[in-house]
């Protein structure tokens, strides 16, 4: 799946925001109002988990040439993912 169609808009699981894409090249994968997320990747962007599961954020990092990132736990399986975090200022102001 290209990420121009990963760029769409949802309706947080967890806090029911209404989340808008991103028009900057970039996108985000979790609510910019409560940071959370949903269990659909095995690798980053291939939508292949059969678990669905929300994300709950665990913590944030600075990484070297990465910015920040949000590291998600799945509140059903237990999975582990850290994202990068948008281009966004919404996003910033929630960090």
């Amino acid at each position: 799946m290209s990420r121009t169609a990963q760029n769409q808009g949802f309706t947080c699981e967890n806090c029911t925001t209404s989340v808008v894409p991103l028009s900057n090249g970039s996108y985000r994968n979790h609510c910019p109002t409560c940071l959370c997320s949903k269990h659909v990747d095995i690798r980053p962007g291939d939508r292949a988990s059969a678990c669905h599961g929300m994300m709950r954020p665990q913590h944030v990092e600075r990484r070297r040439g990465k910015g920040l990132v949000l590291v998600h736990r799945c509140v059903a399986c237990g999975f582990v993912r850290p994202n990068r975090v948008a281009d966004d200022p919404v996003g910033d102001n929630c960090l």
